[in-house]
C-alpha cells in the first residue's frame, strides 16, 4: 500500500469510527446475529491476491460490526487462525475446521504460548499419572516434573519454566546449533533413573542465535513414545513455512501437540499477535477452566469456542481483526513475496560480506539472518560492533556460534531495500578499514617502542 493510500484508508477508518460513537445511542446493546453468522458468510480460504482497501472497510460495516463485540471477536480468530494455519501448512488436526478437537488461538507473544503449553502439560501430566495410581499426590508428582530444550533456546522458553515451576534442562546442541533426538532420549533416560519424570519439550523452529532448525523429524518420535507433551517455537522462522519451499524445515511436525508463530513479527501485524495451534482444545480448557473438575461430563463446542478458557487472563482483545486486514490487504501472494524478498535480501548480504576476505559468513545463512565476524579473533569483532553501535547508523547484536563471537545482521523490516542493505554494509566495511588500519598502525610504532625502552634501560644504568 502507497503512502496516499495509507492515508486515504486512515481517514476512511477514522470516520467510521467517528460516525460509529456520534450515533452509538441508537444501536443496540446486544447483536442480533447468530453464533455461526461470521463463519458461514466469510469465505474459510485466506485470498490469494491484495484486496482493496475499500473492499475490506465495506466488509467491516456489514459483516464485522453487526456482530459486535460477540460472537464476531471469537469467530473472526477462528476465521483467520484457520486461514493461517492453512497458508502455513500446518496439518489440518491443528484446525478448527477440522472433524478433531483442535483449534487455533492468539495469544499475546511466543513468550505466553510457551508457558501455556507448560501449564497445560503440567496439568495433564498430573492427570494421567493420578489416574493411573490413585494413591499418588499432586504434591508430589509436581516438584519431579522436567521440561527439556535447547541450550540455544531463546530466554523466554527458561522463563516459562521459571514462572511455570518446571525445572528446565537446556540440552547441548550439535555443532550445527540444532537439538537433535538422541540427544533427548538419553535425557529422557537420565532423569528417570533419577525419578524425575519428564513432561514437555520445546523444539525451535528457528533459534534466537543462528536462527536453527531443530530435527524435529527425531525429536517427535521420541516424545510420542514417551507421552511428552511437545511444543515447537517458530517464532520468528515460522512465517516462511507460508513458502512450500520452506516447509521440509517443519518435517515431523505432526508430532507436535502445540505450535506457535508469531504474526506480529516477520509478517506485518503489529504486536500483539502470536498464533498458537492445539491438537486438543480440550487440553486447554481442562487446564483453564476454574471448573475443571466438572468438565469429564461437559462438551463445549470447540467449533466456536470459548477462548477465556484457552490462555491465563479472562479479558482479550480483539487481535484478529488486525490479522484479518492485513491477509486481505497484502493476499497469501503478497505475504509470501514478502518473505522471500527479505531471505534474498540477505543472501545478497552474505555474498557482499564474502567478498571480503577479511570477513567469514558462518553458519550458512538462515531466512532473513546472516552471522559473520572478521578473522581475526573475537577481541576485534567485538569492537567493531561497538564502534558501529556507537555510531548509531547500523544496529546489530551479537550471538555466539561454536564458542566464537559471532555479529547477527537481520532483515526485519517490510521497507528494507537492496540500498539499504548496501549502505549498512558500506558502513560495516567503512568501520573495519579503520580497525585495520589502527591495527597497522599499532604495529608499525612497535619498533619506536622497542628502541625507546632500550635508550631508558641504558640510561639507568
Amino acid at each position: 500500500m502507497e503512502a496516499q493510500q495509507f492515508r486515504e484508508f486512515g481517514r476512511a477508518a477514522v470516520d467510521l469510527l467517528a460516525d460509529y460513537v456520534e450515533n452509538i445511542r441508537d444501536r443496540e446493546v446486544l447483536p442480533s446475529v447468530e453464533p455461526g453468522y461470521l463463519l458461514d458468510i466469510l469465505p474459510q480460504e485466506a485470498p490469494e491476491q491484495p484486496e482493496e482497501w475499500q473492499e475490506i472497510i465495506n466488509d467491516f460495516k456489514e459483516t464485522v460490526l453487526p456482530g459486535m463485540s460477540s460472537p464476531v471477536c471469537t469467530e473472526l480468530e477462528v476465521l483467520t487462525m484457520n486461514w493461517l494455519g492453512k497458508l502455513i501448512g500446518l496439518p489440518e488436526e491443528f484446525l478448527n475446521c477440522s472433524s478433531g478437537p483442535g483449534g487455533g488461538v492468539i495469544q499475546g507473544s511466543a513468550s505466553e504460548a510457551t508457558l501455556v503449553g507448560l501449564l497445560v502439560a503440567k496439568e495433564k501430566t498430573v492427570r494421567k499419572l493420578m489416574k493411573l495410581n490413585p494413591d499418588l499426590d499432586e504434591d508430589e508428582i509436581k516438584p519431579k516434573l522436567v521440561a527439556y530444550t535447547s541450550d540455544q533456546c531463546n530466554s523466554s522458553v527458561e522463563k516459562a519454566g521459571l514462572l511455570g515451576s518446571m525445572k528446565m534442562r537446556l540440552l547441548k546442541a550439535d555443532s550445527n546449533a540444532r537439538l537433535r533426538g538422541e540427544t533427548l532420549k538419553q535425557a529422557f533416560e537420565e532423569d528417570r533413573a533419577q525419578g524425575l519424570i519428564p513432561c514437555y519439550v520445546i523444539a525451535n523452529l528457528g533459534t534466537t542465535g543462528t536462527c536453527a532448525f531443530d530435527a524435529l523429524n527425531e525429536i517427535g518420535p521420541v516424545c510420542k513414545e514417551a507421552d511428552v507433551w511437545l511444543h515447537i517455537d517458530a517464532a520468528y522462522a515460522g512465517a516462511a513455512f507460508m513458502c512450500p519451499e520452506y516447509r521440509h524445515l517443519m518435517k515431523g511436525v505432526e508430532y507436535a501437540d502445540s505450535f506457535d508463530v508469531n504474526a506480529h513479527k516477520w509478517m506485518p501485524v503489529s504486536f500483539d499477535c502470536s498464533a498458537m495451534w492445539v491438537k486438543n482444545g480440550y487440553d486447554l480448557i481442562n487446564t483453564f477452566d476454574v471448573q475443571r473438575i466438572y468438565l469429564d461430563d461437559v462438551q463445549t463446542d470447540i467449533k466456536i469456542p470459548d477462548y477465556r478458557h484457552w490462555q491465563m487472563p479472562l479479558g482479550r482483545r480483539f487481535r484478529s481483526l488486525k490479522l484479518w486486514m492485513v491477509m486481505r490487504i497484502y493476499g497469501a501472494e503478497g505475504l509470501r513475496n514478502l518473505v522471500r524478498t527479505q531471505i534474498s535480501l540477505a543472501q545478497h548480504f552474505a555474498n557482499l560480506v564474502r567478498a571480503d576476505d577479511r570477513f567469514l559468513v558462518e553458519p550458512e545463512p538462515s531466512m532473513g539472518l546472516v552471522c559473520f565476524r572478521l578473522k581475526d579473533g573475537d577481541n576485534i569483532n567485538k569492537k567493531l560492533l561497538k564502534n558501529l553501535t556507537n555510531k548509531k547508523k547500523v544496529y546489530m547484536v551479537a550471538g555466539s556460534f561454536r564458542e566464537r563471537y559471532i555479529i547477527r545482521f537481520v532483515v526485519c523490516s517490510r521497507l528494507t531495500n537492496k540500498e539499504d542493505v548496501e549502505y549498512s554494509w558500506n558502513e560495516i566495511k567503512t568501520e573495519a578499514d579503520l580497525l585495520s588500519q589502527e591495527k597497522i598502525h599499532a604495529k608499525a610504532q612497535i619498533p619506536a617502542i622497542d628502541i625507546v625502552a632500550r635508550e631508558l634501560c641504558e640510561k639507568s644504568k
